[in-house]
């Protein structure tokens, strides 16, 4: 989920801008490009949300112009309310970074808690810009919100944003009683890339065995390294178009990649759609627009859940797009928000 989009195709429109080229990381082979879109999906798209769609062509994302995009979206309004107030945490020893959101009125004493991780496709975003979101978050659910400052990829790619994940998730553990929170109800939930690793953390902690997971909330989840490419089970071209496309996409995953070879049992933590086996997980509510490039790969994750006796609720938004939500005033949006915070009272 990135915010300003706009400022951010404008800069992939003009692709020769000035900026240093970081050093490229060591990065694996990968399959071939998939064919792209040939006719235009607009007339799918529902149409309180047309206009937006047409300005949210993806940019064409490389190296060279990746510190830009960084810039931009730092520079760019927060996702939320204009007010948050919340705590900043380093955790010690480790790399990532935590802030903490705490609700007006709390459902339960102690409460339950959320691991908000943020998306951007595992290559731009930061936890700030989304404070006023997990603020909000925080206030209507009534849960304590925790939200991860990753590190990104590809400057520190796969396993390193998942292990930050973790971290995070270990230190709501550890420090449960200090924030008033119920250890045995802390959940995890992520946008896009920030959805794919909400499900591979969900893999990650069960497979280690250390603490609980109470559900999870992945949100048109980022979850098969082969969308986009020759190797992927079905190229839907009724996806894809618009905000989040297939360059996009293989270069996000290329850039998580790095050098992974996935040739062990960790590929189902660097693309969960790859888990041998999703028995055992938490509880999910997972959600997706119809025209969204996740579309095959969320619906086939969603279906193997139920099939490994894993309790799901999965939704299609009919004429939706990638980060449909962030268009407010729209009724799939409000739709999207009752749907959320049900899932919400039931799970957490």
């Amino acid at each position: 989920m990135i915010s300003n989009r706009r400022n951010l195709l404008k800069l992939g429109a003009f692709g020769a801008v000035a900026g240093v080229m970081p050093a490229v990381a060591v990065r694996a082979k990968t399959a071939a490009p998939a064919a792209g879109i040939a006719d235009t999906t607009l007339d799918l798209v529902d149409p309180q949300y047309r206009a937006f769609a047409q300005q949210m062509l993806p940019a064409e994302l490389s190296d060279a112009i990746l510190p830009q995009i960084r810039e931009v979206v730092a520079a760019s309004p927060a996702i939320g309310r204009t007010d948050p107030v919340y705590e900043h945490f380093d955790i010690a020893g480790r790399a990532a970074e935590v802030y903490v959101y705490r609700p007006s009125a709390p459902k339960a004493d102690p409460a339950p808690a959320i691991l908000y991780i943020h998306g951007g496709g595992y290559v731009v975003g930061t936890a700030g810009q989304m404070h006023g979101y997990c603020h909000d978050m925080a206030d209507k659910s009534g849960a304590v919100v925790v939200s991860v400052e990753y590190r990104l990829a590809p400057d520190t790619p796969f396993p390193g944003p998942l292990e930050d994940c973790h971290d995070a998730l270990s230190w709501t553990h550890a420090r449960a009683a200090d924030l008033g929170i119920d250890p045995d109800r802390i959940s995890i939930m992520g946008h896009s890339a920030g959805g794919g690793l909400c499900a591979a953390l969900a893999l990650y902690a069960r497979d280690r065995g250390e603490m609980p997971v109470r559900a999870q909330f992945p949100i048109y989840p980022m979850l098969d390294h082969r969308t986009a490419t020759t190797a992927a089970p079905v190229n839907n071209l009724a996806t894809g178009e618009f905000v989040w496309g297939r360059q996009t996409n293989r270069y996000g995953w290329a850039s998580y990649r790095g050098g992974y070879g996935l040739d062990d049992a960790r590929i189902g933590h660097f693309s969960p759609t790859h888990a041998a086996a999703l028995a055992g997980l938490p509880p999910a509510f997972m959600i997706v627009g119809a025209l969204d490039l996740f579309l095959e790969e969320d619906a086939d994750y969603a279906l193997r859940l139920t099939r490994e006796r894993v309790p799901v609720e999965f939704i299609i938004y009919p004429g939706a797009i990638h980060g449909f939500d962030n268009v407010p005033g729209t009724n799939l949006t409000a739709r999207f928000e009752i749907d959320l915070y049900n899932a919400f009272a039931r799970f957490i």
